[in-house]
């Protein structure tokens, strides 16, 4: 399944969006982060941790920081780069078609 979110230029670059599940049709709330390269990155909002938004996170290259635990995953893999959480954050595609962003789930 697929949704468009809308005009690239929504989400500044070092910025996130958060997609609601009500709105898409997806299972869960997505977070959609404009990455220091350049590239636009998709993540389940909820820290794998505790019940905290990632969109609302502190984005570094490409990682963001939990602002709950200071928990930091990785924008491309969703990996877990430290404690307190430990399970990874599910990835999304993203894509840029004719200036709008399609985020697949």
């Amino acid at each position: 399944m697929s949704y468009t979110v809308g005009p690239v230029d929504m989400i500044p670059v070092g910025e996130a969006l958060k997609v609601e599940s009500d709105d898409s049709g997806a299972k869960e709330d997505i977070a959609i982060f404009h990455a220091e390269d350049g590239n636009f990155y998709a993540l389940q909002d909820e820290c794998t941790h505790e019940v905290a938004s990632l969109s609302e996170g502190w984005i570094e290259d490409c990682e963001v920081e939990c602002p709950l635990h200071a928990s930091r995953f990785n924008l491309k893999t969703g990996k877990v780069l430290c404690l307190p959480a430990y399970v990874d954050a599910r990835t999304y595609k993203v894509e840029v078609i004719d200036g709008m962003l399609e985020l697949h789930f």
